[in-house]
């Protein structure tokens, strides 16, 4: 898939649950550096935390991309064992000055 290296590093930050590198993808401003820490925090937490969880459970499959200028639109499939296994998630970035200034999923 054709992505900006941003978008790359964001999903395979997220696949290996590194959250000191997915904090990395996103556009420094202060309520990113709070999002980032939540995730961190989340991540370390005594109950091994949503990430670790979401990810022992789920398997994302990247299947569409289109990229326009300084937004980029990824399909994934997502499955695992949660309820309507498995779903379609569309993935909406904006990105500026390298980084992920804002991210929405479908």
């Amino acid at each position: 898939m054709d992505l900006p290296d941003i978008v790359n590093m964001y999903f395979d930050a997220d696949s290996c649950n590194d959250t000191d590198a997915l904090s990395e993808t996103l556009r420094p401003t202060p309520s990113s550096k709070t999002k980032a820490l939540a995730i961190k925090a989340s991540s370390q937490s005594s109950d091994g935390g949503w990430l670790r969880r979401r990810r022992l459970r789920t398997l994302l499959n990247l299947w569409e991309s289109t990229v326009d200028g300084d937004k980029a639109l990824v399909r994934a499939k997502v499955s695992g064992r949660f309820p309507g296994s498995p779903v379609t998630l569309t993935y909406s970035f904006t990105i500026k000055d390298g980084r992920i200034a804002r991210l929405e999923i479908q």
